[in-house]
């Protein structure tokens, strides 16, 4: 079978509805590409959809509409060309098995009919930490080692395409530490990851761009930086030195909140306009009579961005 040309996209994603028995619709036609090479971060609520669309990407779950694409090929016509560039790390934990973590990665390898190649699963297993539990059986290992054997097993067929649904839940953070570095290094490689976190800083951090979905449907997708720039606020914070029991009327029209106690004042602005305001706010604090000790500016987070746009679309 020829690969189909898809140069620019590992993943494309066109119309796709999920609709389970019962009529509950989990994706209301999504449109989602994500190009090769990328982390892309898929952020939402619980039951906004994201395991749904990972699911059909894989192969798991058929899509009631739409296509999806891996690397060219369609999940449905081509299953085994789409499935075999996938490797998934689910959010469940499998306690299964008296196997040995090397019985696993091999079976894991045979399974997409990979021929056996024992230096690249010592090589995944070096990479997370897991060399010297190769002869170790699954079931008797920690719940930090199994979640590093899950990760294993999804790229023991070198797949292009890496989904990491909550790789992290619940895992101590010398762990998500390393699973990150891993990350980062399979980037570079060229492995297109595609994750879904609650650990919103850690997307922050980590990815090139941000998707988010609520409700079966796709708010949002923009490169981070762009994101944090258009939609991010700055918050200027004033330790007052005398604390007020209320905002004066004078003030109303102010973007002004008051802080715990009325020992602060916070006024919310837009750091990317020609005027912040800021100039003139501290001008009317003086005319009212209210000094301050002290000032600091704080810009909004992606989770205060995430928080905004999933109440606005509500």
């Amino acid at each position: 079978m020829t690969q189909p040309d898809s140069a620019q996209y590992a993943i494309e994603i066109s119309g796709l509805r999920k609709i389970y028995a019962g009529g509950f619709e989990a994706l209301k036609g999504v449109d989602l590409r994500v190009r090769r090479g990328e982390i892309f971060a898929l952020l939402g609520p619980n039951g906004a959809g994201k395991t749904t669309l990972i699911g059909i990407t894989c192969g798991i779950v058929r899509p009631s509409a739409g296509t999806v694409r891996v690397d060219g090929f369609d999940v449905l016509r081509d299953y085994r060309a789409a499935r075999g560039r996938v490797g998934l790390v689910p959010q469940e934990l499998s306690t299964e098995t008296f196997e040995t973590v090397w019985a696993a990665l091999r079976f894991s390898r045979g399974l997409f009919g990979k021929p056996p190649d024992p230096a690249h699963l010592e090589r995944v297993l070096r990479d997370l930490s897991l060399w010297d539990k190769r002869d170790a059986k699954i079931m008797t290992l920690s719940g930090g080692m199994k979640r590093r054997v899950l990760i294993a097993k999804a790229l023991a067929h070198e797949p292009s395409v890496l989904f990491l649904d909550e790789p992290t839940a619940g895992v101590d953070v010398e762990l998500r530490r390393d699973m990150w570095k891993m990350v980062h290094r399979l980037r570079e490689q060229g492995t297109t990851i595609v994750l879904t976190t609650h650990y919103i800083e850690e997307a922050e951090e980590m990815a090139d761009r941000i998707g988010i979905i609520d409700r079966g449907e796709l708010l949002l997708v923009e490169d981070k930086a762009t994101l944090m720039r258009q939609l991010g606020r700055k918050q200027l914070q004033l330790s007052l030195a005398e604390p007020l029991e209320a905002i004066p009327a004078a003030l109303a029209d102010l973007a002004l909140e008051l802080g715990a106690n009325g020992e602060s004042l916070v006024f919310t602005f837009d750091a990317n306009a020609e005027r912040t305001g800021i100039a003139g706010l501290l001008r009317r604090l003086q005319e009212q009579g209210i000094a301050f000790r002290d000032l600091n500016t704080r810009e909004s987070s992606l989770e205060d961005i995430f928080v905004d746009l999933v109440r606005a679309k509500r």
